[in-house]
């Protein structure tokens, strides 16, 4: 699994794609950002995406910071992407986004990709303020102790 093929802005994904030969029915995984409303016709980005390239369709990495991808290697631990996809996409996903360094946060199939999308305003809120560019993690109860190997008792 190698680099992305093409980098597109959220708010060119049609004249982009349609520049891209042989996506036709392929994996694809968006991580783009819009900061205005959807396009009509299309629930989020990662749908118009599934529309124009007609196979399984992914929303990840748009609530990471690109500007620190190269930090991901010096954390303790994998921090967390969240994703959400086709059902035939989650495979392809998953392996993408650890072959990135990072953890898959599955959030659910594609109608979660406008949540996603939605979560620019709070990333970027938090980028603005005092955190900057930041990874997160989610873990349940004992978890990240036990990934540690902290006895959380």
């Amino acid at each position: 699994m190698g680099r992305p093929r093409s980098v597109i802005p959220g708010d060119s994904i049609a004249v982009g794609l349609a520049k891209i030969a042989g996506l036709d029915g392929q994996v694809t995984i968006d991580a783009s950002n819009t900061f205005g409303e959807p396009l009509p016709g299309y629930d989020s980005i990662a749908h118009q995406v599934k529309a124009i390239v007609g196979g399984p369709a992914a929303k990840a990495f748009n609530t990471n910071f690109a500007s620190i991808y190269d930090a991901v290697d010096a954390e303790p631990m994998p921090p967390g992407t969240l994703f959400a996809c086709d059902a035939d996409a989650r495979e392809t996903t998953e392996r993408l986004i650890r072959d990135a360094g990072f953890e898959p946060i599955h959030l659910g199939d594609l109608a979660k990709a406008a949540l996603l999308e939605s979560l620019i305003t709070l990333t970027s809120t938090l980028d603005r303020g005092e955190l900057g560019p930041f990874f997160y993690r989610f873990h349940g109860p004992g978890e990240l102790a036990a990934r540690l190997g902290l006895n959380p008792s």
